[in-house]
């Protein structure tokens, strides 16, 4: 049997997209995703995508990790997924309904609301998340945001000399952090630009993160490093994130902005992969 597919990707953020929006396609669990996702014996993704009709949405995203795991969000996959839906859209995803419109400027997605609490981080006890007394080496009192899924952000003075493949890791699988978290580190260049990298939870160092770039922006903002509109600057380019509190109709919701590429298409045998 053999599984069509189109390779996409977000700033050099790459995945594998199986759209069932119209015709089936198999369910994924961890192993197949794993075994798609692998750049040696399979296709070779960052995430895995699989799109599926749902009531409530114009389509339902699942979202796995190179390494099986399911996550809540993705927003370079969400806009990826606009692109190839060509028209605005209303995305059912496990970290909530997201909103993608097609722009001058690529895909815009309304991200939703960001959460601060300890406990919707989540953390594995209550600490104030805006400076968070805890470090790991010398990477210390760091901001956490969820935006869909949970990031902690650590701002320094050159985010390219930090050893983020080490650290990492490290901080990702932290007993404080019980569903794991994504890890981004982060240089303020001026009051409308921030250059991050990041450390994605389940899939390691990717060229770029969309929720990564939306959570550091929040991060910074809150800690008023910068202003309400920021271009972030990842290794596989820029991503423009707007948190207007007082945004007409949606106050408090944040909007990414950025490009999205679809890269080719083929098809895989399913067997091949089970």
């Amino acid at each position: 049997m053999r599984i069509p597919f189109v390779k996409m990707h977000g700033l050099g953020n790459d995945f594998v997209v199986l759209d069932g929006r119209v015709d089936a396609v198999p369910d994924v669990d961890a192993a197949l995703a794993a075994a798609l996702a692998d750049r040696h014996t399979g296709i070779g993704c960052d995430q895995l995508i699989r799109l599926s009709p749902c009531e409530g949405a114009d389509f339902r995203m699942q979202i796995f990790n190179a390494d099986g795991s399911e996550v809540e969000a993705c927003g370079n996959a969400t806009r990826a997924v606009g692109l190839l839906h060509g028209a605005p859209a209303t995305i059912l995803t496990l970290g909530g309904l997201l909103q993608s419109t097609p722009t001058a400027d690529g895909i815009a997605v309304d991200m939703g609301v960001p959460r601060f609490d300890w406990e919707v981080i989540p953390l594995a006890y209550a600490m104030d998340t805006l400076t968070m007394p805890v470090g790991w080496e010398h990477l210390d009192a760091p901001t956490a945001v969820n935006v869909g899924n949970p990031h902690v952000i650590f701002f320094v003075r050159d985010t390219d000399a930090e050893d983020l493949a080490r650290l990492g890791p490290i901080i990702e699988t932290d007993p404080l952090f019980p569903a794991r978290i994504n890890v981004n580190v982060a240089t303020i260049l001026d009051r409308q630009n921030i250059r991050l990298r990041v450390w994605e939870r389940g899939a390691g160092l990717t060229r770029a993160c969309g929720t990564g770039a939306c959570a550091t922006a929040i991060g910074a903002m809150r800690r008023g490093l910068v202003d309400r509109r920021v271009t972030v600057h990842l290794p596989g380019g820029p991503l423009v994130i707007d948190w207007s509190a007082d945004a007409p109709g949606a106050p408090g919701r944040i909007t990414m902005t950025g490009p999205a590429t679809e890269a080719f298409r083929g098809t895989f045998e399913l067997s091949d992969y089970q």
